[in-house]
């Protein structure tokens, strides 16, 4: 029985001796990370001391070779062995999972008496702003805003505008074409082919929208622009609607003393076609401001606004529109032009590069 007690006192002090570390542990001074550690230790310990191939469980073999008067005062002291044992690795344990939800919760407790982040507040882009005028000022005259496809077939982007075969804006070189006899729209006016086709006449309507030309980009063209084409079609319309209507428009979004001129053009999808000029917004149409010449109209004291017409009566035949009976004006301006002239950009590239500092300025 001695030779037995001993091997059962060397494994306490054995035990004993390893488990000195995790004994009376000063959590105080640990980190988070130190703590998971101790504790992946310790669990490993605790297999090591206790586990089916430990000493303490080899102890159970023992019981055999002891004589029958002596197996339970062995007994009692394995128990008292393995209780200690547990009591030990259970109270280490149980600090170690303390200290480490504590701290856990410490780190992700949220101090609610601390000042906010305030989000940044987005803003509307200088183009969509001007977009939005435009469109407010249209339906308050009894307009509707279309919108359809940016990728068409060759008849809306030229045969139903009354553009021929041989005409140098069906090149490649100018319109970015795709497959099978599709290409992106080269102008918003194939939504009003659609929509007379759709909604037949009279109608009155504009179509805002993005429109891509082979344009190599620089200070004054990109690839792809902003166009906004207006259309009227009814009895009687005449060049006079035109100027009228155009003229209210640029009113409301310049101000009364605005003036208007027409200059003859031509465009294959309106007959007679005019270009349309405004007086300057700056200057006022002197041509000078500050004493120093006038930048948007470069010393002219009027702006070109864009094209403008009578719809074609081939175009109006297109679209199953009686040319005898109806008649039309319609107009195309460039978004980007306009907001160039309105906030002095000397680049309109810089409306499509994104660059935070420049959208900043058009809150």
């Amino acid at each position: 029985m001695s030779e037995e007690k001993r091997q059962v006192e060397k494994i306490r002090e054995a035990f004993e001796q390893e488990f000195g570390r995790f004994a009376n542990l000063s959590v105080e001074n640990l980190s988070l990370s130190e703590a998971e550690d101790l504790q992946r230790e310790l669990s490993a310990f605790r297999v090591k001391q206790t586990g089916k191939k430990s000493e303490i469980a080899g102890l159970n073999k023992l019981v055999g070779r002891i004589a029958p008067e002596e197996r339970a005062e062995f007994g009692k002291l394995v128990q008292s062995l393995v209780a200690d044992v547990n009591q030990s690795l259970t109270e280490a344990d149980a600090t170690l999972k303390t200290f480490v939800e504590n701290a856990k919760i410490e780190r992700e407790r949220i101090d609610v008496t601390l000042p906010g982040t305030r989000p940044r507040a987005g803003h509307l882009h200088l183009l969509t702003i001007l977009r939005q005028k435009i469109e407010e000022i249209f339906v308050s005259l009894g307009y509707s805003i279309e919108d359809d496809r940016e990728i068409e077939t060759d008849y809306y982007n030229f045969d139903a505008l009354n553009i021929p075969e041989g005409h140098p804006a069906r090149e490649s070189q100018d319109t970015f074409y795709t497959t099978n006899g599709f290409a992106l729209r080269s102008q918003t006016s194939t939504v009003q082919i659609r929509a007379m086709e759709r909604r037949g006449v009279p109608i009155r309507i504009i179509a805002p929208g993005r429109v891509f030309r082979r344009d190599t980009p620089d200070l004054t063209h990109t690839p792809m622009f902003h166009q906004i084409e207006g259309l009227c079609v009814d009895k009687n319309i005449t060049m006079a609607h035109l100027k009228g209507t155009v003229g209210e428009w640029l009113r409301r979004l310049f101000g009364k003393e605005t003036r208007i001129r027409l200059r003859p053009s031509y465009f294959p999808f309106t007959e007679p076609s005019a270009e349309f000029d405004f007086s300057c917004f700056k200057c006022g149409g002197t041509g000078a401001f500050d004493g120093e010449r006038c930048r948007p109209c470069k010393g002219s004291g009027w702006i070109e606004l864009g094209g403008s017409g009578m719809v074609h009566p081939n175009v109006l035949r297109a679209c199953n529109v009686d040319p005898q009976v109806y008649s039309g004006f319609a107009f195309g301006f460039g978004l980007e032009r306009m907001c160039s002239l309105m906030y002095s950009l000397d680049d309109i590239r810089l409306m499509f590069e994104n660059d935070v500092r420049f959208l900043e300025q058009f809150k």
